[in-house]
């Protein structure tokens, strides 16, 4: 099991520390809270925030062997493209096993999620 170590209740600067995640475009910024993910060796656990600039999207599905849960905090967040496309608004939650289809996504106006990523 990964230790993400023993945090205490702080404000969370959200004006740095961000950066784009790999693979993703620009536009779409993450900023790890606790944990780490080494996806290579398929152990650990992470907490972090996932910001959409406004229009920001991608445009292919993800699929990962970790599982994920996701809230969205504040925003909007449309899943999937065309006619399947599925929007949604804040206080909306996604757990998703290993190996699950998810996306692709865009914000029209912007959003943040809070995500968790681990191994089981």
């Amino acid at each position: 099991m990964f230790d993400k170590g023993h945090l205490e209740f702080h404000k969370v600067d959200l004006d740095s520390g961000w950066e784009v995640p790999q693979g993703y475009p620009a536009g779409i910024e993450q900023k790890i809270l606790a944990g780490g993910l080494d996806e290579a060796a398929g152990e650990g656990s992470r907490s972090r925030l996932l910001r959409f600039a406004p229009g920001a999207f991608t445009t292919e599905p993800f699929v990962h062997d970790y599982w994920e849960e996701v809230y969205l905090l504040s925003g909007d967040l449309v899943v999937g493209t065309g006619a399947e496309a599925e929007s949604f608004a804040p206080n909306t939650y996604a757990c998703r096993p290993p190996g699950a289809y998810h996306g692709p996504f865009r914000s029209d106006g912007g959003c943040m999620l809070l995500e968790i990523h681990y191994y089981a």
